[in-house]
């Protein structure tokens, strides 16, 4: 399956828009996991409260919009370009992972808000604030997107039996397509000038350059 593909400023764009997002999310992540180590070892209670709280907005204002950007952005530069959608598997595999961790993000969401009320709440102790969750969540989440960098770098494993299918079915249009021209040429020259027109007009070009070239150069033409 594949769109129209994009013009060129276009897919510059969207290219732009999808790596950005995706560093920004791999980015925003670490940061979140170096919250989440704060929250487990900090001793200030303050500190250890204030990580928890702002993760919540945090990651409505940060991870959930980078997370949608870089999927979206993806998809429409598979699509818009000959890459394809399921052509390729290192696409369908990365595809895979950013649907997976944007909808792991989405059901967490719930989490980072039980985290925040429980953070709020000054009766509860210390302890129970603490919550392993968010470091356990946020190394697993930078592994998967680290892969995913790594597929679009490296883009392993070949073409799927799709994308095969569909580029040996190009080859053979194009292959047609080239034939019908070159059938095609032998008349179109047996219509046209003669030979030694042709010929004619290569030598006229070669004397008038060679002409300048003697004017730029300051060359009598005696010399």
């Amino acid at each position: 399956m594949a769109l129209p593909m994009m013009k060129s400023e276009l897919r510059r764009f969207v290219f732009t828009t999808h790596l950005t997002s995706s560093a920004g999310w791999v980015g925003a992540v670490i940061a979140f996991l170096a919250l989440a180590v704060i929250g487990l070892t900090s001793q200030d209670e303050a500190t250890v409260r204030g990580a928890y709280l702002v993760m919540a907005p945090a990651a409505w204002f940060v991870l959930v919009p980078l997370a949608h950007a870089s999927l979206l952005s993806g998809v429409a530069l598979s699509l818009g370009t000959t890459w394809g959608l399921i052509r390729h598997y290192w696409v369908v595999l990365k595809l895979g992972i950013t649907v997976f961790c944007t909808v792991i993000l989405l059901i967490y969401m719930g989490t980072f808000r039980q985290m925040a009320g429980v953070a709020a709440d000054p009766i509860v102790e210390l302890g129970l604030v603490r919550n392993p969750s968010p470091m356990v969540h946020a190394v697993l989440a930078l592994i998967l997107l680290l892969v995913a960098t790594g597929l679009a770098v490296y883009k392993p494993f070949g073409m799927t039996p799709y994308g095969t299918r569909k580029a040996d079915e190009e080859r053979q249009a194009f292959s047609s397509t080239r034939a019908d021209r070159l059938r095609t040429v032998p008349r179109i020259a047996a219509s046209g000038s003669p030979r030694w027109v042709y010929a004619v007009g290569i030598i006229a070009i070669a004397i008038a350059l060679l002409v300048v070239l003697l004017l730029l150069t300051g060359t009598s033409f005696q010399h």
